[in-house]
């Protein structure tokens, strides 16, 4: 069964277009590239919660925790947040919370 982890980050003020830029430019790419998928991205409605949200698919725990491991030793992610971050960091907090889709439920496209 698919797990799903729901990424929750609190954003340090004024940080939010350059988290957005790095995501864009170069953590989805890194992601992928350590076999991880991200299906659903967004920012908060209420832009005063200064949040983003997304979703990432693992085949299991295990796989989810290798492939972290992986990307946060890639020495192209670390060179990339250190660049990023030059001006302090970018992320106040990040939580995440693991799901399986109920079976009953089958999206319609």
């Amino acid at each position: 069964m698919m797990l799903y982890e729901l990424r929750i980050y609190d954003v340090m003020p004024g940080k939010m277009p350059a988290l957005l830029d790095r995501f864009r430019d170069s953590a989805i790419g890194l992601f992928e590239k350590h076999g991880m998928t991200i299906t659903q991205f967004w920012q908060d409605a209420d832009e005063a919660r200064n949040r983003l949200y997304y979703v990432v698919e693992h085949p299991d725990m295990e796989a989810r925790n290798a492939n972290y491991e992986r990307f946060r030793s890639d020495p192209e992610w670390l060179e990339v947040r250190r660049a990023s971050e030059l001006g302090g960091p970018l992320i106040q907090k990040q939580e995440s919370l693991f799901m399986h889709q109920a079976a009953f439920f089958r999206r319609q496209s």
